[in-house]
This record gives structure tokens, sequence and C-alpha cells, in this order.
């Protein structure tokens, strides 16, 4: 159950670039302080129904460095890729923060990297390549270095982010309400200081924005926080593949994007590379055990 929690976060990551196109021309670090604000009501909501204790906020600064530098330095660390680098290269080397959660596993208490887990992130790793060549051309140049290291950097981060989440096991999600506050107020810094203020002009770009910060940048990061500290990290790590896909999918459905056979060739790819990660479990359920070599 925790593992599918954990898969949700996913899920609402695929409404990601959706609901980014749709919310205007808002610049990055002003979306992401609003997003991260509506996303700490979130949690404050969260904790309110469940009647939690705001001694939970009383962490370790460990868990706090963590915490809000991964959440705040993935993003900044993303924004400031797109900018010294192409969007399609960026991305590519963004998107290996899953290969690296499951490379990164085997150094986890209990866990161990068997073939098929490698095997499930490189082929989703060739399924995420080729959805976001789909969206232009790549051509990697030592003039964008630069942005080529920031992604890279932005990529260790939320990998690091996720494990260390796994090692603190037993620190409640509901800490992850204090990092989103954290992550809005160091946004909001980085906007004054490095950007115009620009208001969405539309309602319709003003619930665009309401949905990040419901679900992708919001809710989503408190069922991740769930996921990779009780559920199958490696198998996760595997599946977070999809996200580009089901992005893809969505922005194909509301007419934003154009079927193709880069897509259908990275479905098949990425839907591989999920069952070879989950081969445990359905060698599980036939009631049989995998290999160990």
């Amino acid at each position: 159950m925790a593992t599918l929690i954990g898969f949700s976060a996913i899920l609402m990551w695929a409404l990601l670039a959706l609901f980014t196109t749709a919310s205007g021309t808002v610049p990055p670090f002003q979306l992401s302080a609003i997003c991260f604000s509506i996303g700490t009501l979130v949690g404050v909501a969260m904790l309110l129904i469940r009647g939690g204790s705001l001694r939970v906020f009383r962490q370790p600064l460990l868990v706090w460095l963590a915490g809000v530098l991964g959440l705040f330095g993935y993003h900044a660390l993303y924004f400031a890729a797109l900018r010294n680098a192409p969007a399609a290269e960026a991305s590519l080397i963004a998107y290996l923060w899953p290969l690296f959660i499951v490379l990164g596993s085997a150094m986890l208490p209990g866990e161990k990297l068997r073939w098929y887990h490698l095997a499930g992130a490189f082929a989703g790793l060739g399924g995420a390549a080729l959805i976001i060549a789909g969206r232009g051309s790549m051509s990697f140049s030592a003039g964008h270095t630069t942005g080529y290291i920031l992604a890279f950097l932005c990529a260790l981060t939320w990998a690091s982010y996720s494990l260390i989440s796994r090692r603190f096991g037993t620190v409640p999600t509901d800490i992850v309400t204090g990092f989103c506050a954290a992550t809005a107020l160091l946004s909001l810094v980085a906007h004054l200081l490095f950007e115009t203020t620009v208001w969405p002009d539309t309602s319709g770009q003003w619930l665009a924005i309401l949905g990040l910060g419901l679900l992708p940048v919001g809710a989503a990061f408190y069922t991740w926080d769930y996921g990779v500290k009780r559920g199958d990290i490696q198998l996760l790590g595997a599946a977070s593949y999809a996200a580009p896909l089901l992005s893809t999918g969505v922005l194909i459905l509301a007419g934003k994007a154009a079927a193709s056979t880069s897509v259908l060739l990275a479905a098949l790819l990425i839907t591989f590379g999920a069952v070879l990660a989950a081969l445990p479990l359905f060698l599980r359920l036939m009631g049989k055990r995998p290999a160990t070599r």
C-alpha cells in the first residue's frame, strides 16, 4: 500500500506540464512561492484533520536541512539549468534522478541492488529520452556545460533527498509541511532578488496555479515522502520514469501535443522497465522467488 501511495505522486507529477503551461507567464520562483504556499496549506489541513501536534516540527537540524535543500534546491537548480541549457538536454539530464535512486538504494539498510532493478531503471531512462527528444532536437554542446552541470546537480539533489528521507523513516510525513513552508519563503526571496513580478491574467490561469499547488507541487510531496519511507523505493525509482510519459499523454489528451511513434516506443520501454523493476513482486504473486544473481 505504501508503494501505491508513493506512486500517486508520480501520477500527480504527470499534471505538472499541463498546469504549468496553463498558468501563464508567471516567473518560475514566483510560481514556486505561490504553489508551495498552497502546498503548505495542504499539509496544515491534513494535520488539523488528523488532530496532529505541532511537536512534529521538532526535528533534528539535519532533517530540516535535507528537506529544505531537497525541495528548494531541486527547483532552484532546475530553473537555473533551463536558463543555461536547452530544455530538452537539461530535462534529460535532470531525469537521471530515478536512476540515481535505484543505484543509491543499494546503500540503504536492508536493500540490495539486483540486475532487474538496474535494467529496469536504464530501460525507463531510454523511454524518458525518447519522450524528451520528441519535444525538440537535442545536440549537446560545450557551450552549455554550465547548464548541464546544474541539471546533473538537480538530479543528484532530488535523488539524495529521496534516499535521505528513507533513512529518516521514523520522521512523520507531516514534517513535509514545514519543508514546503520554508521552500515557499526561499522562493519568494529568490523571486524578489532575481525576477519581475507578473500576476496571472485570467481565472483559468489562477485555477491552473491552484491545481499545481494542490497536486504536483503540493500533495505529491507528502505521498512521495510516505512512499519512499515505507514502500519499495527501488520500484518507485524505476516507476518514476512513467512521469514524463504520463505527462506527454495528458498533453496529448488536452490537445497540447501530438501522438507519435516515439511516444509509443517510450511507452513500451518504460512499461518494460517498470515490469523488470517489479519482478520480485510478480514472482511472489506466482509463488516463486527471484534469482539473486
